[in-house]
């Protein structure tokens, strides 16, 4: 009986021990410090004090939300504002094929002490292979270090031309909606969209809701805009394998956003995971969706979720911050995404050692400027450069690796141009 007391008690050790060594691992690279050591104890009586290290200071994740540099209703600053009130720590940007404006995000980020995970929502098509030859329409989320993306320029041609499609498929949709006795005027929907942005399905239903055809965004999209839907339209979107292939190949970690509205979750999802794909949302405000996370598990990919929010207002959609993620969630994400980024920023830097010229210099500050730290050298000493760079990017740990300190030494006898 007195054995199986002592097994009970130690089995009940053993989550909690667990649970603090994921804490600590998420808050040492929230804080920019060494990763924890693996998750391997076998008791807690080996486990160090750990007093910073407490439940109740919890980092609060949001893992997919839009600015009005794609279809949300935002700007980037307004965004993190709204995030830092609702208690967010980390805050992923992820517009719809762009990356315009996680600069801004970033610099916001800083003044409320929110950290911003560079991020996009990349539009793709899946066509099965399994005889149907149907297509549907699949967003991907690529999840970048602070580094951002590793051959940034491949990664921005390939949304530069989604975008580009983008004005194609507005037209298309404001010709049928014309067929529908429905007329609208393309000024008005650039107008919405605003400067630089490429109009998307919200920016004609805000201008049909203007134009009194709608009352309002859901009802537009029911009736009209949704998948197939009387007024839809295709763009120019690459396939999902490409897309995914494409995340790898620029050092982000790949995600398949929504699978809920998926016709076919199941053929993309393992179609996904051959070509790369690492993790799923299956985590949503109302909690987790149990066949996505049964997916999830059949294919060995990481479980993760946010709030999609694009700042509409309504009671319909979920708050940042407002999707419960656990502390083991975040730790398997960020177990699967820091090694990916870490090899993206030495990339990057290597790249930098072998020509650093102002151009490169201009790769390593796209989404922080030099100054945006006090305390640290802002004239373009490649030492200075490269020590701002590592303090952002990586944790200590991180930085202490043979490929780092061969950079250190490669910059430390060249001047920038």
């Amino acid at each position: 009986m007195g054995d199986k007391k002592k097994k009970k008690s130690k089995s009940k050790r053993n989550p909690n021990a667990d649970h603090i060594l994921a804490s600590r691992y998420v808050h040492e690279w929230f804080l920019g410090g060494a990763p924890g050591p693996p998750l391997s104890h076998d008791s807690d009586e080996f486990l160090p004090p750990l007093p910073r290290y407490k439940a109740a200071e919890r980092i609060v994740f949001e893992f997919h939300s839009h600015s009005k540099h794609s279809d949300g209703f935002l700007s980037p600053t307004a965004l993190v504002e709204r995030a830092h009130r609702n208690g967010v720590k980390v805050l992923a940007l992820t517009d719809h094929d762009t990356m315009a404006g996680v600069s801004e995000a970033v610099q916001a980020g800083h003044k409320f002490g929110i950290k911003i995970i560079p991020g996009v929502e990349i539009s793709a098509i899946f066509s099965s292979r399994e005889g149907s030859g149907a297509e549907e329409s699949v967003h991907v989320l690529a999840y970048y270090g602070s580094c951002g993306p590793a051959r940034y320029e491949e990664l921005e041609r390939v949304l530069s031309h989604i975008r580009d499609g983008r004005y194609d498929r507005a037209k298309n949709m404001l010709l049928k909606l014309r067929n529908l006795k429905m007329p609208i005027k393309w000024e008005n929907v650039v107008k919405i969209a605003g400067s630089g942005v490429a109009p998307g399905r919200v920016h004609v239903a805000r201008a049909m809701i203007e134009a009194g055809y709608v009352e309002n965004l859901k009802q537009a999209f029911s009736r009209y805009l949704y998948n197939d839907g009387p007024a839809y339209a295709k763009g120019s979107e690459p396939s999902a394998e490409v897309v995914v292939q494409l995340i790898c190949h620029t050092g982000g970690v790949a995600v398949l956003a929504h699978p809920w509205a998926l016709k076919d979750p199941v053929s993309v999802i393992k179609s996904l995971k051959t070509a790369g794909l690492h993790a799923v949302e299956v985590y949503r405000s109302d909690g987790k969706m149990d066949e996505f996370s049964d997916l999830a598990s059949i294919h060995d990919l990481v479980k993760i979720g946010g709030s999609d929010f694009h700042g509409r207002g309504g009671h319909d959609e979920s708050d940042l911050g407002s999707v419960n993620l656990s502390v083991q969630t975040v730790f398997q994400f960020l177990k699967l995404a820091r090694p990916i980024w870490c090899n993206a920023a030495t990339e990057i830097l290597l790249s930098f050692a072998a020509d650093p010229s102002d151009m490169n210099l201009e790769h390593l500050t796209r989404f922080r400027k030099l100054k945006i730290q006090s305390g640290i050298p802002t004239d373009n000493n490649n030492k200075d450069v490269l020590s701002m760079c590592l303090t952002l990017w990586l944790t200590s740990e991180e930085r202490e690796t043979a490929e780092i300190e061969a950079i250190r030494l490669k910059l430390s006898d060249t001047q920038c141009c």
